[in-house]
């Protein structure tokens, strides 16, 4: 998934109020920002697959540190600890903890078969990608549900907060819609500067947030 990792963390935005958006968004977005740094250091594998589902042209052969369910446990735990050592209530922890974990739950839905259980283990995947439609509708529905939700809890302030917040999503949603029919990235290298890019989401979300309030 994609818009679909953005809207757990405008959902759980209600939940944690006192949380920033950005570290939601970081938490939500977590493997996908170490993946390309994985990527980088030669750790884990992706080739560059036009068909490999409708949705993606990659091929994740190997993902075991950033995007197996036992270590994603691990990502999840330590974003929780992090939060508790900064100070932050339990339920902040927890919930931050399950947005790290929401990401594999959600990658399992869309991806084919490639999510491995553990480093070495079964691989996982109930393969909605292999359907564009049935992707849009159901990603959609859940990031309209979120945008909505937060967008009622914490209307913008000022101008910043207001369209701020709509180039984030327009800029996700373009993303996002483009993606299955944009031509295939031109290497690996391409891959990871684009995975890079994704950390600034976070700073976007948490600038967003700092301009909208509880309603």
């Amino acid at each position: 998934m994609f818009v679909g990792h953005f809207a757990v963390a405008l959902g759980a935005k209600r939940a944690v109020p006192r949380v920033s958006l950005g570290a939601l968004v970081a938490a939500a977005i977590l493997l996908d920002l170490i993946w390309p740094v994985l990527l980088l250091a030669g750790v884990e594998h992706v080739r560059i697959d036009p068909g490999n589902t409708a949705f993606t042209h990659l091929a994740f052969d190997h993902y075991p540190w950033s995007h197996s369910l036992l270590t994603t446990m691990v990502w999840g735990s330590a974003a929780a600890a992090l939060m508790l050592a900064r100070g932050r209530a339990r339920t902040a922890a927890v919930v931050v903890g399950l947005a790290v974990v929401s990401h594999w739950v959600l990658d399992f839905v869309t991806h084919r078969p490639d999510l491995p259980l553990w480093p070495g283990g079964a691989l996982a995947g109930a393969g909605l990608w292999n359907s564009i439609p049935a992707t849009f509708i159901v990603e959609g529905l859940l990031f309209v549900g979120a945008v909505e939700m937060y967008r009622r809890a914490f209307p913008a302030r000022d101008g910043i907060g207001r369209w701020a917040f709509v180039g984030l999503l327009a800029f996700t949603t373009l993303i996002w819609v483009s993606g299955p029919f944009s031509p295939p990235p031109p290497g690996v290298q391409a891959i990871v500067g684009a995975g890079l890019a994704m950390w600034l989401f976070p700073i976007w979300a948490a600038w967003i947030d700092r301009h909208r309030g509880r309603a």
